[in-house]
């Protein structure tokens, strides 16, 4: 019975591994955080993989899992990451290039935002959560999740940039 919950295990991670991943990177907006908070997140996962199984949705439950190592992240180093906006270079205008800028900017101002609100903006619009799903993830009500939302959009907004990212005028 070991050796099939393992294979069941190992699948998963196969499948789920760049999307986890992907995630934990719009958390963390750290491409070496995101993959430790990843392999993190799975060896917890691991420990408890029978239960972890036997839920409705394995998946939500290791994202559940992201968002809190990515939590622990902040309460056990006291020290304020500051990831830079813009890189040394910069890139010429075709399509390749400024999809990278595009991008940069994006997660520039995601990094702005607190740990909380950016859970809440990635779990709900990048992972496309609803308002209750976010809620019972971050352990807190839908209404925290929704002022959560409007502050992060609002901090958003007024990122430089960022309004021509949305808008599409950068191309």
């Amino acid at each position: 019975m070991q050796a099939e919950q393992e294979d069941r295990f190992q699948e998963f991670v196969r499948a789920r591994w760049s999307h986890l991943v992907r995630t934990a990177y719009l958390l963390t907006g750290d491409a070496h955080h995101a993959e430790d908070l990843t392999q993190t997140a799975l060896a917890k996962a691991y420990r408890s993989w029978r239960r972890v199984s036997r839920s409705d949705n394995p998946e939500a439950y290791v994202r559940r899992m992201l968002v809190t190592c990515n939590s622990d992240r902040f309460r056990k180093r006291r020290v304020k990451e500051a990831l830079t906006d813009a890189l040394p270079d910069v890139a010429g205008r075709d399509e390749a290039y400024s999809l990278a800028d595009e991008r940069r900017t994006l997660l520039g101002a995601l990094a702005e935002l607190p740990p909380r609100q950016r859970a809440v903006v990635v779990m709900r619009y990048w992972e496309d959560l609803s308002e209750a799903e976010v809620a019972e993830m971050l352990g807190c009500s839908p209404g925290t999740v929704k002022s959560q939302a409007s502050k992060a959009l609002a901090k958003l907004r007024t990122y430089p940039g960022l309004a021509q990212v949305m808008q599409g005028e950068t191309r």
